[in-house]
């Protein structure tokens, strides 16, 4: 029994693990002298020494007209390369603290059967790129980096790491618009920093793999998925699943029990010809 729930659930545990455990470095290292991470999730030194940079707050700050030092670029560079050439936009579900707020919202809005009526709100998810553009405007015309000053992923972690003020409300605002107003719609809809790894994890190597001889149509994968509409290929063709909008969270793996869905290394050879 202990088995078969691991396998259903196995891909959120290793995520809370993920997500938990990097704040606990944060914190420790703020409140204990523990550097192993240091820092916010916009800037950190891994092991006092490797730089690590949001690069989408760099892009922010570039915008505004700020100079920017050595450390920043090529911790900028690193995050970026992993996330574009390996984790894809792992980020949304392995490492922002915020995912797990909105996964909460999600189980309450399923357990409270709320996805049963009828929405009076409703957001296309090109918004959220809308949302990128104009941060990188607001950035420029007003010299600051314009999303890390609203971010509530930020404000969650600074609460976190180093005390919890007026960041509350806004975190306690995306529960409630994701639990009552639109599903996923923080992260689905409106983050521009979802928008952004979306764009760059394009060509990112792990990928969930689709083996269509397997699949019996039942759509659970469809139900859990933050991002549904990345499966277009569930019951018609095996393959990968190839948009960046995937967060590899894994959670269509867990809840498929014909065993069509998988993680696996991208096939290039197939899908470029």
């Amino acid at each position: 029994m202990i088995t078969n729930i691991f396998k259903k659930y196995r891909f959120l545990l290793l995520r809370r693990v993920s997500q938990l455990g990097i704040l606990a470095l944060y914190f420790s290292a703020n409140a204990y002298g523990f550097k192993v991470l240091t820092g916010t999730l916009s800037s950190s030194l891994l092991f006092s020494t490797v730089p690590l940079s949001d690069p989408f707050a760099v892009m922010q700050m570039f915008a505004a007209g700020a100079v920017l030092g050595a450390d920043a670029l090529i911790g900028a560079l690193i995050v970026f390369i992993f996330y574009a050439t390996v984790g894809g936009r792992a980020f949304c579900s392995w490492v922002c603290p915020i995912n797990m707020v909105t996964d909460l919202a999600n189980w309450l809005r399923r357990v409270l059967l709320l996805d049963k009526v009828e929405r009076k709100v409703w957001l296309g998810r090109s918004v959220r790129y809308k949302v990128l553009i104009l941060s990188l405007i607001l950035s420029a015309i007003t010299g600051v980096a314009a999303f890390e000053i609203v971010s509530p992923i930020s404000m969650l972690h600074r609460g976190i790491v180093f005390g919890m003020g007026m960041g509350g409300a806004a975190v306690l605002s995306i529960f409630l618009f994701d639990l009552f107003a639109v599903k996923n719609g923080w992260c689905g809809h409106i983050c521009p920093l979802g928008a952004f790894y979306s764009l760059s994890s394009k060509v990112s190597i792990l990928r969930v793999k689709h083996n269509q001889p397997n699949c019996t149509l039942c759509m659970k994968c469809k139900d859990v998925c933050p991002e549904k509409q990345i499966l277009s290929l569930i019951g018609k063709e095996s393959g990968d699943v190839s948009s960046g909008e995937c967060t590899n969270c894994g959670r269509c793996i867990e809840v498929c029990d014909d065993d069509a869905l998988s993680f696996g290394i991208r096939n290039y050879i197939n899908k470029n010809g």
